[in-house]
């Protein structure tokens, strides 16, 4: 069978020039402002890149070609980010997160999605564990 040519699709969340800091400043809930700003340096610090805005909400860093298995289509995305929710705070640190399943066993609390983990503060989880998941995402890329 013939592999599917991949399109380069557009999509709306893209590197924008709005400021990082400004945006985690302006979140409400000092404890996610703390936690968000902890986040900034753990990706900083293992990326070694400086982080952007990916639309109005989600801090990213780098940018990979992501080609979907299923229907062959290719979105320019972030390496790993994250964005501080109303609800909780997202973490993109692949597009299957199930592949870090040893350490999700290991973590604390949090809920996964196909390709986010989410967390309500960093006290409810092994901040080990999640920079080694951070670690093992960049590598995986």
């Amino acid at each position: 069978m013939a592999e599917k040519k991949g399109k380069l699709a557009e999509i709306k969340t893209k590197p924008t020039a709005a400021n990082v800091e400004d945006f985690i400043n302006a979140v409400p809930d000092e404890q996610k402002r703390k936690d968000s700003f902890a986040i900034l340096e753990m990706m900083r610090k293992a990326t070694g890149e400086e982080p952007a805005m990916w639309g109005s909400s989600i801090i990213g860093f780098g940018n990979v070609r992501y080609k979907s298995p299923k229907t062959g289509r290719e979105v320019d995305w972030l390496r790993i980010g994250f964005s501080p929710r109303k609800a909780n705070i997202s973490l993109y640190l692949t597009m299957d997160v199930k592949k870090h399943g040893d350490a999700l066993e290991k973590l604390g609390k949090h809920k996964t999605g196909v390709g986010c983990l989410y967390i309500n503060k960093l006290e409810d989880v092994d901040i080990k564990v999640l920079e080694g998941m951070i670690k093992t995402s960049l590598k995986a890329k």
